[in-house]
């Protein structure tokens, strides 16, 4: 028996269901040790660049599409609200949540074009872009970074696989940051792409409070 289309029971044993649930636990905990062997220093760069971009007055501009557009939003609301500390808001903004902007660009002009505009508009010299983005292959996501260079913004990128077209290009510049997640798993990647946002808020907060 069916209900809309989908069985009444389940095929699958519990213990079948049980095992899938503890690789999923186990396959994040690996690539997390495997990611925690090769990013602290470049998490430990990223952070420093921020932090050097908010003592000269600039400010992060972040960006991904689906759920790095939620990692993206996530890093911008710890640093307008706060983190794990009272401190006074910190100035980034997220170009993926005006919707009335994102589809007039996409409408009018193209998607590849939603997050570049905006960075023409309020990027400046000194500032942040913080892209997202699991294969560094999304062509809005390159656009922004070479939006950014033209801005005199530094760029830092958290990726995974091997980096995509951001780093078999070389768009990367002398000061701009590649964080890598070393995997082929976008769910596995997007876990520790969430672990690098803690990372950098915390050292943010640490560097500029004590």
């Amino acid at each position: 028996m069916r209900y809309n289309g989908l069985p009444t029971h389940l095929t699958s044993s519990d213990m079948s269901l049980q095992e899938r649930i503890y690789q999923q636990f186990t396959d994040s905990i690996q690539t997390k040790h495997d990611a925690l062997e090769c990013l602290p220093d470049s998490i430990e760069l990223a952070a420093q660049t921020v932090v050097q971009s908010l003592l000269n007055n600039g400010k992060v501009l972040t960006c991904g599409n689906g759920g790095s557009a939620g990692d993206a939003q996530h890093f911008s609301s710890e640093m307008l609200n706060r983190f794990e500390r009272e401190r006074p808001s910190l100035p980034a903004i997220a170009l993926s949540t005006d919707t009335s902007t994102l589809t007039s660009i996409a409408n009018d002009y193209s998607y590849d074009d939603v997050f570049s505009k905006q960075i023409r508009a309020l990027g400046q010299s000194g500032d942040i872009l913080l892209a997202y983005t699991t294969s560094g292959n999304s062509k809005n996501i390159v656009s922004a970074v070479n939006m950014a260079h033209d801005r005199g913004m530094s760029v830092i990128v958290v990726t995974g696989k091997d980096g995509g077209t951001i780093a078999a290009e070389n768009l990367l510049q002398q000061g701009d940051i590649e964080l890598r997640v070393p995997s082929q798993s976008t769910a596995r990647i997007q876990e520790v792409h969430l672990v690098i946002t803690h990372c950098l808020c915390d050292l943010i907060d640490f560097q500029l409070f004590g």
